[in-house]
């Protein structure tokens, strides 16, 4: 039979005697630091998310993505804007592949809109000039690809946004 007695232990079995004592009580002073305000912990992690957010991908060669000459080539393309849509021609869609080799050669694989596109004969000219441009770069080449075929679902939502798609 277990009772309390009364100097406040519990007894697990009268017959012998054996007393366990209580476990202390659980109180909101133990978890909270005394030395830490809340508000210098919300504090640090906005900090923390603040530079996770600016923080640059570690170890990333030139010509991959993240890398200095890939960002700087995908940077001179958005620079290039459709005659006819205001919006850059890689938030458009129209390249679907920037490709830096140890070298510094740019392959650049692109489409257009369609392939009746008035600027058909001199976009692709001009993003191998821009691409050639970058400094770093060696040589540029631009593949023009119709398969698959450019729609609006491969625009990013920059373009939809600027386009009053969304």
């Amino acid at each position: 039979m277990n009772e309390m007695n009364d100097d406040k232990q519990f007894v697990t079995d009268q017959s012998e005697g054996d007393a366990v004592a209580k476990p202390p009580r659980a109180r909101v002073s133990d978890a909270v630091d005394a030395d830490e305000a809340p508000a210098d912990k919300l504090e640090r992690k906005r900090d923390y998310l603040a530079g996770f957010l600016k923080e640059k991908p570690q170890d990333v060669a030139a010509g991959e993505p993240g890398g200095a000459l890939y960002e700087d080539v995908v940077a001179a393309l958005k620079e290039i804007y459709d005659p006819e849509i205001p919006v850059n021609i890689y938030d458009l869609g129209l390249i679907y592949g920037v490709d830096v080799d140890d070298e510094a050669s740019v392959t650049i694989t692109m489409t257009l809109t369609t392939p009746h596109c008035p600027v058909a004969e001199s976009m692709p000219g001009e993003v191998e000039l821009r691409a050639a441009s970058v400094p770093g770069v060696r040589d540029a080449e631009v593949n023009l690809v119709w398969d698959p075929p450019w729609g609006p679902d491969k625009m990013s939502d920059e373009a939809r946004l600027e386009l009053g798609m969304l």
